[in-house]
């Protein structure tokens, strides 16, 4: 059809990980855990929860199209004005407003190959050219995606920790990566894992690099479990802010979506047991998996990814373990074929992963 252009023409779906009621429909099964999207396995905020049940009398109303509170809250906590504060549908959403409002025509990307699926799909449907880096050892090459900014790069991006693999890039990486780009360039740090990985002494927090040309994407779908509302934020130079608050997509996010972050941002308690949860989840199932001689990425994040001998069997895995009700996110889709990444569950979800896994190894 001559209307659509042909790089979305060319543009593949996005695949996501397989919901588990048709899971449940297709296969027959009365029970099936979900560890391939790295979801919250706890659950959303209980004070989002009881925020957004006493929302529900407003919701013929719009929603304050400034999102005054949630953003005053990020501001206050996070030591920054109202004014280099942004929300969206998720960090995608704020990648989407970023593209349409700062791309000309002859402009170019930069980012990691076989990184975060979200960049690449916005990325592929502007149109503009994209240079992608491929990575090294399972981590940003960040000396060779340098080399690739010309006179014409726009957006460099990079999805720290990683996703699908779970690496980051270290504060001293980017200090010295940093001098190499330009200021007319903006690099967005895409920080959805930060709650999980911000322990670790040397990960690059973007707070601390409050450089007029750095975008810093954030959400409450991961540590706070409202993967479901569809609800991030962003930090950046007021002027970026601002031009970036003409573009958004009007009233969004939605009343709830407001109301339900502006209460997760305050279940400290909440956060302190996801990451607790996290961090022991992380411990079994390496200890677990390197018992069973299967190689694993280091990771930061909330997931755990897997290397297999060839894409055969990481298929094969995969369909097993699915057969018997545990659903994980083979990475093919993504550019890693002989991948699997598992997202860390309950101890109950983490056990019976690891059960059906040395049933199906040992056949």
């Amino acid at each position: 059809m001559a209307l659509v252009p042909s790089y979305i023409k060319n543009l593949a779906n996005y695949v996501p990980g397989k919901p588990i009621e048709k899971v449940q429909r297709e296969l027959g099964l009365d029970h099936v855990d979900k560890l391939a999207s790295n979801e919250n396995s706890l659950g959303p905020s209980p004070k989002a929860i009881e925020a957004m049940a006493n929302s529900l009398s407003g919701l013929h109303r719009y929603p304050d199209i400034s999102g005054f509170e949630l953003r005053t809250k990020l501001a206050n906590r996070f030591n920054i004005k109202i004014e280099n504060v942004i929300l969206g549908s998720g960090s995608e959403g704020i990648m989407s407003t970023i593209m349409r409002t700062f791309l000309l025509s002859d402009d170019e990307l930069v980012s990691a190959a076989n990184s975060f699926v979200g960049f690449r799909v916005l990325a592929n449907a502007s149109g503009r050219k994209i240079h992608w880096v491929p990575m090294k050892n399972h981590r940003y090459d960040l000396e060779a995606m340098a080399e690739k900014v010309t006179d014409y790069t726009k957006i460099i991006y990079i999805a720290n920790p990683d996703n699908p693999m779970g690496t980051y890039i270290t504060s001293e990486e980017f200090d010295e990566f940093y001098t190499h780009i330009p200021e007319k360039v903006l690099i967005i740090l895409d920080e959805a894992y930060y709650e999980f990985a911000q322990s670790n002494a040397d990960f690059p927090d973007s707070m601390t690099y409050r450089y007029d040309n750095v975008i810093t994407l954030r959400t409450f779908s991961k540590a706070y479990g409202l993967a479901g509302l569809r609800i991030g934020y962003g930090f950046a130079h007021e002027e970026l802010i601002r031009n970036l608050m003409k573009v958004k997509e009007i009233f969004s996010p939605s009343l709830i979506a407001h109301t339900a972050g502006s209460a997760a941002i305050d279940d400290e308690d909440f956060l302190n047991e996801t990451l607790a949860n996290n961090e022991v989840g992380y411990t079994f199932l390496k200890d677990q998996l390197t018992s069973l001689e299967i190689e694993t990425v280091p990771s930061v994040a909330n997931f755990i990814t897997t290397v297999w001998a060839s894409k055969e069997m990481a298929t094969d895995v995969t369909q097993s373990l699915l057969n018997k009700g545990i659903i994980v996110r083979n990475l093919e889709s993504f550019g890693w074929p002989n991948y699997i990444r598992i997202s860390i569950g309950t101890a109950d979800e983490n056990g019976r992963f690891i059960d059906a896994l040395k049933s199906i190894l040992s056949n």
